[in-house]
């Protein structure tokens, strides 16, 4: 069925799209109120360049029906993210930011920073852009509600308390001291303190501390005494107002040329309690509303805390089903409001000024680096005699333990920057033993095998080709890349120690001076390989040692294996547990753990069947 009948057929429906590219890849996710009318209206009438563009690669598109177009945002979302469409704007942190994790999902919640979000029960803070406050703000909390840091999971009893519990910045719930009541208060503690409510925080601290005097529990009444007098202290330190007096988000968008910029100010209970930025690509050609929705659709749906009021520099489009979806995320009503006058307007004016100027600072600099960048890839190209500027480096690196479990690296430099999306491992296939030539010569055998293929993870070629090691390497690797054809590109060898830079039909290897910044970038890229090889090689060996002990009991699938580990900690934890040890895990049962009995060589009562040691 060609387009155009296919578009003919396209239902009067709500729904999600996929355009899809000659080679079928997907480039392009989108929802609609109806199909028919909004996949219809890429083929007729006119469009910005961009959108041009993109239709010029559709060669096919296939639709998803849904109930309604909250059902179809929340699908498109969750196609963006697998997905990755080329043509889709995308957020783009400029770094990880931290969070404090709370797991509500156990019995005794832990506290953790983390910086990935995670739907699975627990609660999140943050982010935090200033790592340095936030252990600040987890040390002061531990200061006043002692909840426990320990990564244990489930809490294991224990007969003795560990030091954070002698030094008062534990509870203890692992030995017993306190009730999962009172723990449950300390948490919910930290809860109205991380959420900025401390006016609510100090009225339960003050109830708490009357009650305990009232009991008599003089000591009890002292500690409450102390935290609320802290907690005080923190309020009072706190002065900068949002002018929201609730919770709620306040975003605006900066826009020059084809970069974008969001950004986001957190207000919880009256105050700008954090912020965070993100720049958006695939923005050109797009409108500020249809900007704006992107960025509401992809920063919510990454599992972040959603407040009650979202505040808009500007009007999202579709900002009712987009509503619509965020109240049955949150699990109560959300409103967007694009305030006209008033303090909340003079907020969202701050929060834009706040956005102009990191855009305009994030873009000058990223000039400045890539002239920086250029002058060195210049050097380079002159003090290397190279045919061209050195714009895409490759690194290859071979890692292996006495010969086992050898695998090799690539990493990838664009205009002087790593490029991490490009690197590819290699698990060497043909050769056995410690021998580094062999693997590196069947590494650059496949990977310019599969550039000649038209593999597209392959398709772009280097400029200049470096190799982690010294001429041995060196010969190996010239060898396999004449024989393909490839022996045309520009390739050297860079040796630890002495960092003596070696070519082929050169009398003698290279120094260059160690504060040469052509050197330098030769050395980021050599060791950028190396790491990344190590890596793998690491967790191949991992794998294996993993694998030796678990993988060969029927009955033990990937689920059981990550329930064991973070039951026991380690193997060796495993290989010692009793039979009713083994049944504490979770989702374990007495078939299988005689089964990992007897696999482990031992009965039922935990003792080696032939009574050997």
């Amino acid at each position: 069925m060609d387009l155009e009948e296919k578009l003919a057929r396209l239902p009067d429906h709500p729904g999600v799209y996929l355009m899809r590219d000659a080679a079928g890849t997907i480039i392009y996710v989108g929802k609609a109120a109806s199909l028919k009318n909004r996949v219809r209206s890429y083929f007729h009438g006119q469009h910005p360049p961009r959108t041009r563009v993109m239709v010029s690669h559709i060669a096919d598109f296939e639709y998803i029906l849904t109930d309604n177009e909250v059902e179809a945002l929340i699908l498109e979302c969750n196609l963006i993210k697998e997905h990755r469409p080329r043509y889709n704007v995308s957020l783009k942190d400029d770094k990880s930011y931290p969070y404090i994790k709370l797991t509500l999902q156990e019995q005794f919640p832990r506290l953790q920073i983390t910086r990935s979000l995670v739907r699975d029960g627990s609660r999140y803070f943050g982010p935090y852009t200033n790592v340095g406050a936030l252990r600040e703000t987890l040390k002061l909390l531990r200061g006043f509600f002692p909840v426990r840091t320990c990564r244990e999971t489930p809490l294991q009893p224990r007969s003795r308390a560990c030091l954070n519990a002698h030094i008062n910045r534990c509870l203890a719930p692992c030995t017993g001291q306190v009730s999962p009541e009172v723990y449950r208060e300390a948490v919910d503690n930290v809860v109205l303190f991380l959420e900025g409510k401390h006016t609510a925080l100090v009225r339960e601290l003050k109830a708490q501390m009357e009650a305990a005097a009232a009991g008599l529990e003089f000591e009890k009444a002292a500690k409450l005494r102390d935290q609320l007098r802290a907690v005080q202290e923190v309020s009072a330190r706190q002065k900068l107002a949002a002018a929201t007096g609730d919770d709620a988000d306040a975003i605006a968008l900066a826009r020059e040329a084809e970069a974008a910029l969001g950004l986001i100010f957190f207000s919880r209970g009256g105050k700008v309690i954090g912020r965070d930025h993100f720049f958006l690509t695939g923005t050109a050609g797009l409108s500020g509303a249809e900007v704006m929705a992107a960025l509401l659709k992809e920063y919510y749906s990454r599992g972040t805390e959603i407040p009650p009021g979202i505040l808009l520099h500007e009007e999202p489009e579709d900002a009712a089903t987009i509503a619509a979806w965020l109240s049955r995320l949150r699990g109560s009503k959300v409103e967007l409001r694009v305030p006209r006058r008033g303090n909340k307007r003079k907020l969202l004016q701050l929060v834009q000024e706040n956005a102009v100027s990191l855009l305009t600072e994030h873009l000058l600099a990223r000039r400045r680096q890539e002239e920086g960048g250029r002058a060195v890839l210049l050097d380079l190209q002159q003090v290397l005699s190279l045919p061209q500027l050195p714009r895409r480096m490759e690194a290859y690196d071979i890692s292996n333990f006495q010969g086992s479990n050898p695998v090799g690296a690539m990493a990838v430099f664009v205009e002087g920057r790593p490029l991490p999306s490009a690197y590819r491992r290699f698990q060497i296939k043909t050769v056995t033993g410690a021998n580094d030539f062999a693997s590196l010569q069947e590494v650059l055998t496949r990977r310019f095998r599969r550039a000649a293929s038209g593999d597209q993870r392959f398709g772009e070629m280097p400029d200049l080709v470096l190799i982690d090691g010294g001429l041995g390497q060196l010969h190996a690797a010239r060898e396999v890349m004449v024989a393909l054809g490839v022996g045309h590109i520009p390739t050297f060898s860079l040796a630890k120690e002495e960092e003596l830079l070696f070519q082929e039909g050169s009398p003698a290897p290279l120094r260059l001076p160690r504060d040469s910044q052509a050197l330098q970038l030769l050395q980021h890229l050599r060791d950028e390989v190396h790491r990344f090889a190590i890596t793998y090689h690491r967790q191949k060996r991992e794998k294996g040692v993993y694998r030796s002990v678990l993988d060969d009991i029927p009955g033990i699938g990937a689920k059981r294996k990550k329930a064991l580990l973070r039951h026991f900690g380690s193997i060796a934890k495993i290989s010692q547990a009793t039979f009713e040890e083994l049944l504490a895990v979770e989702g374990m049962n007495r078939a299988v753990a005689a089964r990992i009995l007897e696999g482990l060589g031992r009965n039922n009562n935990g003792e080696n069947p032939a009574g050997s040691t």
